[in-house]
């Protein structure tokens, strides 16, 4: 999470473990493109930053963030991937849709974790204006899907 205080998509390179042996799955959603398109390169990158090689990261697109879930538990049940990350852009309109789909994704992202015992990455912006989601994907905040990636392969040595 990026704060006024901290950008947590800087981080020390020699804290993060070494992604060689593991396959991950990312899946991101079609809806706010341009926003996630970003999200998921900075997640690539960071992987392979950390040594995954192109064949151990598989992509997955699905229509909108409320999908995230189940395209997790799909990549779960017909891969062998050992984490995945859900990329996502949500930003808060004039009715209370915002708040059923971003409630209903994080816990959906959730119960595919606990489900698969396997880390499943909330990498979805919750925004109230495309500004903030610009400035938190690739902007003045980092890249959420930098965040992302980091917090799968610290998951993956617990």
């Amino acid at each position: 999470m990026a704060t006024v205080l901290k950008n947590l998509s800087e981080f020390n390179s020699n804290d993060i473990p070494n992604a060689e042996d593991k396959h991950f799955g990312i899946v991101v959603s079609e809806w706010n493109s341009t926003i996630t398109n970003a999200l998921l390169q900075g997640a690539i990158d960071t992987l392979v930053n950390a040594g995954a090689k192109d064949n151990q990261i598989i992509i997955k697109s699905v229509p909108g963030t409320f999908e995230l879930a189940y395209g997790a538990q799909h990549l779960f049940e017909t891969t062998e991937v050992d984490a995945v990350i859900c990329l996502g852009c949500v930003i808060q309109g004039e009715t209370r849709h915002f708040d059923f789909i971003c409630d209903a994704t994080a816990n959906g992202i959730m119960r595919v974790s606990l489900d698969y015992s396997a880390p499943v990455i909330f990498g979805v912006l919750t925004t109230d204006n495309l500004q903030q989601a610009i400035d938190r994907s690739g902007g003045k905040h980092g890249n959420k899907g930098v965040e992302a990636a980091v917090t799968a392969l610290k998951m993956l040595i617990l």
